[in-house]
């Protein structure tokens, strides 16, 4: 069987053939005889060149000038919008950022209308016009923004425009409290610090135990004068309680207890720990308020065997143990979540990190000269070395 070819005919050929019919008057069965086409293929042609000339683009081949003008338009017209959808994908796949693409736009659009270029990187013009009127931002500024954020974070939220200043400073980034503030609120950074709190004022010694002390808090040198407290932490359901042991010399905490009971126990434990890692000095005061986890037998037995002298706050008096009250206080303010801790280990580890880690290691303390205090004992320590090895 033998598979006929079928007649393919131009453009020009069809618009002839139906111009006999439409323009010179003959019948579809004359003008297919006289052009050797069929009749329903001459029917054909003439409806197409009716609908062309009435403005339809028709589904086949067009045959007038026109509508073959129109095909091939659309035809570019298609071709131009594959093109496109190829560059934005490949463009995209490129992870170009908005600046990138703002750069691009600038340096185009002395060649180009700028609302085009906008519509052609699909961005806003409003943003391009806010991208040109931005200041950039100076290296040194992000170098600044980015320890503000660190030492924010490092202090749990609790650091202000003061102590960052001083701690980034002495990490080699210079900037006064006033370029700290105004890096913390760019960040939306603001201190979890509390306000003063006025203490009542009252009097009396324990009968036993004077006040030897006296508010000297200036110590000269490590392990002349400790004191210590006791203060509380919300565990969710129950209380917990916090033994700590300061040396006064640069308000170092150096021993430390936790328990649910605030009993002489915990006061001895902190003690104990504090004296065994100090490497048991000689020549010790230890000051404190007058609880019963202070003035009880057991604690006054380990004070003897320690040969520590003791001294207490006057009855009702803060102010007499007050550098306690404020490391308390800073510890609350600056750590301690509002609604406590969920779990025991969860606050031992939490306030450890805080004493030996934040507070002891990294934040200014105003005592020290703006250092905290490992760097304030270590720098005496070195002068001390120094002096010896002269002497």
């Amino acid at each position: 069987m033998n598979n006929k070819t079928r007649p393919t005919f131009t453009p020009e050929f069809r618009l002839e053939c139906a111009q006999l019919v439409l323009e010179k008057g003959y019948s579809v069965r004359q003008a297919a005889q006289a052009m050797n086409v069929g009749k329903s293929t001459m029917d054909k042609w003439v409806r197409q060149l009716r609908e062309e000339r009435a403005g339809v683009m028709p589904k086949a081949m067009p045959m007038t000038p026109d509508q073959l003008r129109i095909r091939e338009l659309e035809k570019r017209l298609k071709q131009v919008e594959l093109e496109k959808e190829i560059f934005k994908k490949g463009y995209r796949s490129l992870d170009v950022g908005l600046a990138e693409q703002f750069t691009i736009i600038a340096q185009l659009k002395q060649s180009y209308a700028v609302a085009q270029l906008c519509r052609t990187f699909e961005v806003h013009r409003s943003s391009f016009k806010a991208w040109k009127h931005t200041k950039p931002i100076r290296p040194e500024q992000v170098q600044r923004l980015s320890k503000v954020r660190e030492l924010f974070n490092a202090s749990n939220g609790s650091a202000g425009s003061r102590s960052i200043a001083t701690m980034a400073s002495a990490q080699g980034v210079q900037m006064s409290r006033y370029l700290a503030a105004k890096c913390m609120k760019q960040l939306g950074f603001s201190s979890c610090q509390q306000p003063s709190h006025a203490y009542k004022k009252t009097g009396g010694e324990h009968i036993e135990v004077p006040n030897v002390l006296a508010r000297q808090f200036a110590v000269v040198e490590p392990n002349q004068v400790w004191c210590g407290d006791v203060t509380y932490i919300w565990l969710g359901n129950r209380w917990a309680y916090l033994a700590v042991v300061m040396d006064l010399f640069a308000r170092k905490p150096i021993g430390w207890a936790m328990s649910l009971s605030p009993d002489s126990d915990l006061t001895c434990k902190a003690l104990s720990h504090a004296f065994e890692s100090r490497g048991r000095p000689k020549g010790l005061m230890f000051h404190s308020d007058q609880g019963s986890h202070y003035t009880s037998i057991k604690f006054r037995q380990l004070l003897w065997r320690c040969q520590i002298q003791q001294s207490m706050s006057r009855r009702g008096n803060c102010w007499d143990n007050s550098p306690m009250e404020r490391f308390f206080r800073s510890l609350k303010t600056e750590w301690v979540p509002e609604v406590g801790y969920s779990s025991f280990v969860q606050a031992e580890r939490e306030i450890l990190d805080y004493m030996l880690g934040y507070y002891s290691q990294l934040r200014p303390h105003h005592h020290n000269g703006g250092l905290p205090p490992n760097e304030a004992e270590r720098s005496y320590w070195l002068g001390y070395n120094n002096v010896a090895k002269i002497s």
